[in-house]
Order: structure tokens, then C-alpha cells, then sequence
């Protein structure tokens, strides 16, 4: 009989966070080295003009809901390697990444689809006419990359869901060295080039994306440490039975990720309506904020495999440990962005600009970014513990509540109607947060407690069910 949720055995404490510091440093490092892009073409855009910036940044707008629609959907590859892995049944991997990639493939030709034929959303957000034709550029050179996209994130869930994260740190951290150079060749027009500005932009980033792909597949085709789950033992055709389940793990994914990106775009729009000074002061505090979950989310994505892997063990107390020892971790790691965000918001913001009115109004919206870092960890670590148990429809569910019955009106009111102007959005950003938080913790405790999710995991070969 399981031991109940209040016995805590400290050994055991202190191991499982070990081995979850192990995993989640090297993820975290990946996911910082994903927000360095973001950086480096906002800092070539922004000393080449301030057209080209506004152009990339718009076009960055669009191709991140691209981006979230692609991770999202790839992030059923983890939880369903590290299950298998941990079962035993290792040789069974090769199969099932085979159909993932025939879904990243096809969803990355629907991507590049749907960004090079994304213009109606400028007119619909009211981009001004001047900009379009660059931005349009931007979205159909990018939109290149969607496969490459797509595919190393296939690849990146198997190594991570066999507990190899390095490969993912090494790769996103190359990306991110290469795009520099090359963003400042063809956007400045250099070595013989042609100056690309805002186009530039988007082909350096597809050229980035396609090498990441090809030095990872290369990768993981070459390293012994793959050899075992059979990728390369025969050639299959999509089988419509294993992509419909991935898929049925994925979407929830992709469509939870979707919620919570577009609740931040949606109060950047509103925020954009109050001024040039607040709009400045809320891109400062929202890139701080971006920067800071980097942490929390490298941290989740350790949970889905620690978990995962110990469920496909049928361990119930192996994941009991590995989902609250990750809650526990998360919270510990948002102290230290909550501690400068409350603590040192001037200073933080005086890094962005000289302005003495945007430096004000960002480190006021720093202070309630600081108040939400705890919400913020506890509901990415319950989801990334409740993914690690393909627990993904209910938590999307969720999610959609909490930001957009809960945060975002709640958000509109203050700012509109008790004129609390960006302050209440980001204050409607800490109640949303705060719900989710509540809610999937809930469900979280909840699952642990009934190990109904037994029901949902591969038993290892030759094993019988346990009733």
C-alpha cells in the first residue's frame, strides 16, 4: 500500500531534487538560449532603424503563435518516450518517433502555410500600411523554417525524454551564436549581400532553424546513446492510429500554450492603446518577465520526464516525489526573480532605457510581475507534472479559465473601467495566474492521491495489469 501524500522521506527528498537539478540546467539553459534569439533581432533591428525593428517585432508577433502551435504539439513526444523507457520498452521508441516526425513534418507544411498567408491579421490588429510589406517579408522568409521547427522539436522530445538534455542546450545555444553573425550580414548588407533589413531577419532565423534540425538529426542518427530504440530499423508510412494519439496528447498542448500567449498579446493590444511611454514601459516588463520563466519552464519540462519516466515504472510514489519535488524546486527558484523583481525594479528597468518616465512605469509593472513569479511556477510545474502523466485535456480546460474567464476580464475592468490603466492589466495578469495556480495544483494533488493515471501508462513487457 502507497505511503499517503503527508509521509516525506528527506533521503528521497534530496534525491529526487538532485536528479531534477541534473535535467532541468541544461533545459533551462535551451529555453534562455530561445529567448536570446528574440534578443539578438531586436538589438540588429533596433541599431539598424526604427522601421525595421517595428517590422521585425510585429512579424516576431505573429511567427510566436506559429512557434507555440508547433512546440505545443511536439510536447507529447517526452511524457510518451520517458513512459515507454521507464516500462522497459525501449525498442518500442524508434516506432513511435517515426510517427512524430510525419506529424512534425506535415503540421510545419500547414505552418508554413498559414504564416506566409498571415497578412489579414495585420489589417485585423490595425498595423499601419507604411509597415505591412515589410512585415510581410519578415512572415515569408520565416515562415521557411516552420518544418525545421517542427522537427527539432520532435527530435529534442526524444533526447529529453530519455533523459538527455544536453543535446538541447548545445544545439539551442549554437543557434543562437550562428544567428547573430548572420542576422548582421543579410540584414546590413555584408560580404557581398544586399541589404535585406526586416527580410534579413526571417531568413537568417529559417537558416538557423535548419541547421539546429539537421546537427541534432545528425546527431541523434550518429550517438550510441540512441542506438537502442530502433529509429533507424525500417521506413514507415504515417499510421493514422499512433499519430491520432500523439495528437490527442499534443493538441491540449498546443491549444494550453496558445491560451497563455495570447493572453500576453491580447494585453500588449490593450496596453498599446494607452500610449508610446506605456507601451515602452510594458515591453521592458514583459521581457523581464519572459526571461525570468525561462527557469520555471526549463524546470517543468524536467517534471514531465521525472515523472513520466517513473509512471511508465508504475511507480506511485516515484511520481509522487517527482511531481511535488518539482513544485517544491519551482518555488524555490522563483524567489530569486521574485526577491529582484520586488526588490530592485528601478535598477532592473534603468537596464532597458534612460527614459525617467518609462523607467518608472516599467518597475511598477515589475513589482506586480514579482507578485505573480509564485503562480506563475506552481501552475508550469503542475502542468509539466500532469503532462508527465498525459493529463492534458482537463489542464487545458483549465487554462482557458483561469486566462480568459478569469485574468483577462479581470484585467479590462481594472484597466478600463477603474482607469488603473496598464497597472490593472498586469494585475488582471496576477489574478489569471493565481486561478491557474489554484486549479491545477488542485488537480495535480487530486490525481496523485487516486492514481487513477495508472490506467494510462504502458506496462512493461510481459507485465499484468494491477487492479
Amino acid at each position: 500500500m502507497p505511503k499517503p501524500l503527508s509521509s516525506i522521506d528527506r533521503v528521497r527528498v534530496a534525491r529526487e531534487t538532485g536528479a531534477l537539478l541534473r535535467l532541468a540546467l541544461p533545459l533551462i539553459a535551451a529555453q534562455l538560449a530561445a529567448v536570446g534569439t528574440n534578443v539578438v533581432d531586436a538589438m540588429l533591428s533596433g541599431h539598424l532603424n526604427a522601421h525595421v525593428q517595428a517590422a521585425v517585432t510585429t512579424g516576431a508577433g505573429i511567427w510566436t503563435l506559429a512557434i507555440l502551435i508547433g512546440i505545443g504539439t511536439m510536447l507529447a513526444v517526452p511524457p510518451t518516450v520517458a513512459q515507454l523507457d521507464g516500462a522497459g520498452r525501449r525498442g518500442e521508441i524508434g516506432a513511435t518517433i517515426r510517427q512524430a516526425l510525419w506529424i512534425a513534418l506535415l503540421l510545419g507544411l500547414i505552418l508554413v502555410y498559414a504564416v506566409r498567408h498571415a497578412e489579414f491579421m495585420l489589417r485585423l490588429v490595425g498595423v499601419v500600411p507604411s509597415l505591412r510589406p515589410d512585415v510581410v517579408a519578415f512572415l515569408h522568409a520565416v515562415g521557411w523554417g516552420a518544418p525545421a521547427l517542427t522537427l527539432y522539436f520532435a527530435l529534442r522530445g526524444l533526447s529529453e525524454g530519455l533523459s538527455l538534455p544536453r543535446p538541447s542546450m548545445f544545439f539551442s545555444l549554437g543557434g543562437l551564436v550562428l544567428l547573430a553573425p548572420l542576422g548582421y550580414v543579410l540584414m546590413y548588407g555584408r560580404l557581398g549581400f544586399s541589404p535585406m533589413g526586416a527580410r534579413g531577419s526571417g531568413i537568417a532565423t529559417a537558416i538557423v532553424l535548419w541547421c539546429e534540425m539537421l546537427g541534432f538529426a545528425f546527431y541523434v542518427l550518429k550517438h550510441p546513446n540512441y542506438r537502442g530504440i530502433r529509429l533507424t530499423e525500417r521506413f514507415d508510412l504515417p499510421h493514422p492510429r499512433v499519430m491520432g494519439e500523439l495528437l490527442y496528447l499534443g493538441a491540449p498542448m498546443a491549444f494550453t500554450l496558445l491560451m497563455e500567449g495570447g493572453l500576453f498579446v491580447a494585453v500588449a493590444l490593450a496596453v498599446a492603446t494607452l500610449g508610446e511611454t506605456v507601451t515602452a514601459a510594458h515591453q521592458i516588463a514583459l521581457n523581464v518577465s519572459s526571461v525570468a520563466f525561462m527557469v520555471p519552464l526549463g524546470t517543468a519540462m524536467a517534471i514531465t520526464i521525472r515523472v513520466g519516466h517513473a509512471a511508465g515504472r508504475r511507480d506511485v510514489i516515484g511520481v509522487r516525489y517527482a511531481a511535488l519535488c518539482g513544485v517544491g524546486l519551482t518555488l524555490f527558484t522563483q524567489v530569486v526573480s521574485s526577491s529582484l523583481m520586488l526588490g530592485i525594479p528601478h535598477a532592473i528597468a534603468g537596464l532597458y532605457s534612460d527614459d525617467a518616465a518609462v523607467v518608472g512605469m516599467a518597475a511598477q509593472l515589475m513589482v506586480l510581475a514579482g507578485l505573480f513569479q509564485f503562480s506563475d511556477g506552481i501552475q508550469v510545474a503542475s502542468n509539466g507534472a500532469l503532462r508527465g502523466l498525459k493529463d492534458t485535456r482537463v489542464p487545458m480546460l483549465i487554462s482557458a479559465f483561469a486566462y480568459w474567464g478569469v485574468g483577462m476580464p479581470a484585467g479590462w475592468w481594472l484597466a478600463f473601467h477603474l482607469h488603473w490603466g496598464a497597472r490593472g492589466m498586469w494585475a488582471g495578469l496576477v489574478v489569471g495566474l493565481s486561478a491557474a495556480a489554484v486549479l491545477l495544483f488542485t488537480r495535480l494533488w487530486r490525481t496523485l492521491s487516486s492514481e487513477r493515471w495508472l490506467r494510462h501508462v504502458p506496462l512493461a513487457p510481459g507485465a499484468a495489469v494491477d487492479d
